[in-house]
């Protein structure tokens, strides 16, 4: 009973969630559309872009968005699930942290790669401080991929969560790109600790 009041509770906030319905209305697979599409309008990173990774891009909102404003290009999704295809946009079913899939990333791209996107956050256990610290990890994951992979004046934009690992990450940041600022869009629920970290440049070191 616990459980489907929770299930029900859910459902009734995400029928209040202007955002969740917008992404109904326009088409979206997901509300986090829009938080890509805020970040975009501050940096205004992805029409200069010519190619893209979509590190963990089910269900494909961020792939939406980015085939939308980069009307040509590469722009290769990868994720560990299935994901249901989006036209002009190819799709790795893998681990990006596995060196067979990174092998396939580079024979698809044929130079340095433009942005690397991740929205991703690791499954969650209950522990708001364990599941902090594991999805900054894929953070950091993310970012050592984007840093060996990425043009000069390539992007990293990275879904982090406020905690301990924190710091880790944005010290790292700052070592390896010229420009790095944290926001956090108004389409992210204000309950939730999760920032985003963009990064552009690569440093020379």
């Amino acid at each position: 009973m616990k459980k489907n009041k929770i299930s029900k509770n859910w459902l009734i906030n995400q029928k209040r969630d202007r955002f969740f319905n917008q992404s109904k209305v326009q088409g979206y697979r997901s509300r986090s559309a829009f938080k890509l599409i805020e970040i975009d309008k501050k940096f205004k990173f992805l029409k200069k872009s010519k190619s893209l990774i979509d590190l963990g891009s089910c269900p494909g909102g961020w792939s939406q968005v980015a085939r939308k404003e980069i009307s040509k290009g590469k722009i290769l999704a990868i994720d560990i699930k299935d994901m249901e295809n989006i036209n002009n946009i190819s799709f790795i079913k893998g681990d990006f942290r596995e060196k067979d899939i990174q092998k396939k990333i580079m024979l698809y791209f044929d130079n340095k790669i433009d942005v690397v996107l991740s929205d991703m956050a690791a499954n969650t256990t209950g522990n708001k401080t364990l599941d902090s610290f594991r999805t900054g990890e894929l953070c950091l994951e993310a970012m050592n991929l984007a840093i060996g992979i990425l043009s000069k004046d390539g992007v990293f934009l990275s879904k982090v969560f406020m905690g301990a690992i924190f710091e880790e990450i944005y010290k790292k940041a700052k070592n390896s790109f010229i420009n790095v600022n944290i926001c956090k869009p108004l389409s992210s629920k204000k309950e939730s600790k999760e920032i985003y970290i963009f990064c552009k440049g690569i440093l020379k070191i």
